[in-house]
């Protein structure tokens, strides 16, 4: 997920209408257009029973595809456990699988996904917190493309603008920038050059200025700006920006964070905007795809890990115990765990209190730090911000933009139009726009709110913007929160990063692959997640002792 209110324009230099992917790609700006023999693109429903056919594909076949075949000798097969059952843990265990290793996924929550997770619509899937991907984003587009989506992805321009004094202002095209009437001709300037990562003080470009983030990582992000561009820039584009996105925060972020976001960003269209990638259907396709790949039969849900065995300074068995239901599964549904059948196949170690302990020759913690905190007293001195995220069902847009950045007063700093960006026809006809906003505590008062009180501050919100928005015209609001979605990037933020590896830190075989990585800097996202998990996995595959067990995969597959 890409963090709210860092500006998509604020990109890599302009380009004509290509997109560069995955090393050694260049990906088309194409709409979101139907792929041939996935829909008939009339609206019908047609593609959505098609994508739902291919995705319904025997899953053995699919994995014949995608994975590797693994010789049967599996009492020889290293025992790798997964905490966390989000894109990281999936694909750290899928990564695992094609080298050899035996993998088990253990999620508290009733289903995979994180922050990726899905709500239904009309048509297609929905997620919870919006998604897009950046062509930069090369990693998980290679996954798409491994799973068999390559050809689902889809990267239609995602329009942007900005709600100044009651007028929204596209900021999409040059011509569009050169007419924003809050910043001058030279501030115009100053902030096209920070963009082109060409640094113009003292009147001579440097073009090298930028390439080191970590030169910028105890820089202030406002002392930045007002030296490397100009009080105009920062007061009038930046400073609003940044306080939706950090709030009572924002003096503490470090200017590397606002460097890495340009570079992060990937090449535009210089007639039309950013082409930003998007599966279609939903990146709950991606997570259907990864769990199927993996084996349901690993993955247990609804199942919590309570301790690790780091007994003589090496990880050799996890605890789990059964999570209470929260009513989002059907009554009388049991969990993999409760299941006895489930269990056995398991051959984990049955204790109190409906307890297990499984053998492991390493642990994966995909999650947040707390949860690798609590297990092995590892602690990360990161400090995250938490999301209110609501999607909200419209009868018509509010606007024909993508991603509405919010330089007035309102409770949330950003509208992000899903239905501009995917058009409605692929949900069942629904406009759905998303009313997010970044939490800095929890002694906030949006975050004490209940869903009712959240979705009248939003709908209030909306209508003090936009006058003529009819509160009636919303046909439904789903609202979700997560304390932690994404991390506050301050000064010296890397010193605080976790290590892949925590062998000499805390005991050999302990792996970590949540938010507080590495992968996920400068900006969290779908692709730090994925390659979060293969550090893990590829470390784990070059580690000794768990080297010597793995199992020979066969050739031809990923060394």
């Amino acid at each position: 997920m890409v963090g709210l209110w860092a500006p998509p324009y604020l990109s890599a230099p302009l380009r004509s209408s290509h997109c560069r992917g995955r090393a050694g790609s260049t990906l088309p700006a194409v709409g979101y257009e139907p792929a041939t023999g996935v829909s008939d693109g009339d609206g019908d429903g047609d593609g959505d029973r098609a994508r739902q056919r291919d995705d319904r594909e025997d899953p053995s076949a699919r994995r014949a595809r995608t994975e590797r075949a693994i010789p049967s000798d599996r009492k020889q097969a290293v025992m790798i456990g997964i905490v966390g059952g989000g894109i990281a843990g999936l694909a750290a265990a899928h990564r695992l699988q094609r080298r050899g290793y035996e993998v088990r996924v253990f999620e508290a929550a009733q289903a995979v996904g994180g922050l990726a997770a899905t709500y239904e619509t009309a048509g297609d899937r929905i997620e919870k917190f919006y998604h897009h991907l950046s062509a930069s984003e090369g990693t998980i587009v290679s996954l798409i493309e491994e799973l068999g989506l390559g050809e689902e992805l889809a990267w239609p321009i995602g329009k942007n603008a900005y709600y100044m004094d009651g007028t929204v202002y596209p900021l999409d095209t040059p011509w569009e920038i050169a007419t924003y009437p809050y910043l001058s001709f030279y501030d115009k300037f100053r902030l096209a050059m920070l963009t082109q990562e060409i640094d113009v003080r003292g009147g001579v470009p440097d073009f090298d200025t930028y390439d080191d983030l970590e030169a910028f990582e105890d820089v202030p992000i406002r002392e930045f700006l007002y030296e490397h561009t100009t009080s105009g820039v920062y007061e009038n584009f930046f400073e609003p920006l940044l306080r939706a996105k950090f709030g009572s925060r924002v003096e503490d972020v470090s200017a590397a964070w606002l460097l890495g976001r340009i570079k992060f960003r990937g090449e535009r269209d210089l007639l039309r905007g950013e082409p930003l990638g998007y599966l279609r259907g939903g990146f709950g396709r991606l997570l259907d795809r990864l769990v199927e790949a993996v084996g349901e039969d690993v993955i247990e849900t609804s199942t919590r890990v309570t301790d690790l065995d780091l007994s003589g300074g090496r990880v050799s068995s996890l605890t789990v115990e059964p999570t209470e239901p929260t009513g989002s599964e059907p009554d009388g549904e049991t969990t993999a765990h409760e299941d006895g059948e489930a269990a056995a196949r398991n051959e984990g170690t049955a204790t109190r209190d409906g307890e297990t302990t499984h053998d492991v020759e390493a642990c994966v913690v995909a999650a947040m730090p707390n949860v690798l905190e609590a297990l092995c007293g590892y602690e990360c001195d990161i400090d995250f911000q938490g999301t209110v995220c609501s999607v909200l069902s419209v009868e018509a847009s509010l606007t024909d933009t993508y991603w509405l950045n919010i330089g007035d007063d309102a409770p949330f700093g950003a509208l992000i139009e899903h239905t501009n960006f995917v058009p409605p026809k692929y949900y069942g006809g629904e406009h759905l726009l998303y009313v997010p906003r970044y939490v800095q505590s929890p002694s906030e008062a949006v975050w004490g709110m209940t869903d009712v009180e959240v979705e009248e501050l939003w709908l209030t919100g909306i209508e003090d913007l936009f006058p003529d928005f009819d509160q009636s015209s919303v046909n439904w609001i789903e609202t979700a929160r997560n304390p932690r979605t994404a991390p506050v990037y301050e000064r010296g933020y890397l010193d605080m990063v976790i290590p892949y590896d925590l062998g000499s830190e805390v005991a050999e075989g302990l792996y970590y692959a949540g938010m507080a990585s590495r992968a996920q800097y400068p900006e969290r996202s779908l692709n730090g997640g994925v390659e979060a998990g293969y550090a893990c996995a590829d470390r784990i595959a070059t580690s000794a002792p768990t080297r010597r067990t793995a199992r020979t995969p066969r050739a031809g597959g990923d060394d």
